[in-house]
């Protein structure tokens, strides 16, 4: 019974909280919750690891930040890309937020589909599918506009 009680509990702390959450992201109404697939939990979890998307002057140090760009081994005069390095924040490399986009967006599942296609594992593809969800989270802020996915290339 007392387990009991505190799930209950915990429950409508959570949802309490995520009522908060909702009404604040409402707020901020950030033009990447359009993308089909991206609710308001994932966007304020984008918005809160972001912050303020004109501090990043390019994409890539937006990837950088997330800890989602390949690194880089260099020896001599050679220099190889490598796997994706670990720094970053955890939040935004943990891609929780690619496999609803995938259902929801069929722009983003054909890409995944053509990673796959092209012999990548699912994980690989959908690292590929989360950078590309970031260059598009760069571009509506930037251009403050809302997704649309005729002007996705």
């Amino acid at each position: 019974n007392s387990l009991l009680s505190l799930y209950k509990s915990l429950v409508k702390e959570i949802n309490t909280i995520e009522k908060e959450i909702n009404k604040l992201i409402e707020e901020v109404h950030p033009h990447y919750m359009s993308i089909p697939g991206i609710g308001p939990i994932s966007s304020a979890v984008i918005y809160a690891e972001y912050g303020d998307i004109s501090n990043f002057s390019n994409p890539g140090q937006m990837l950088a930040f997330a800890g989602i760009e390949p690194g880089i081994n260099d020896s001599g005069t050679e220099s190889h890309g490598g796997r994706m390095v670990k720094h970053g924040s955890s939040q935004l490399r943990y891609v929780n937020a690619c496999l609803p986009l995938i259902r929801f967006d069929l722009t983003f599942a054909t890409y995944y589909e053509k990673k796959r296609a092209e012999g990548k594992k699912h994980r690989v593809a959908i690292t590929h599918v989360a950078k590309k969800l970031i260059r598009v989270i760069y571009a509506l802020e930037r251009q403050d506009v809302d997704f649309n996915a005729q002007k996705l290339r």
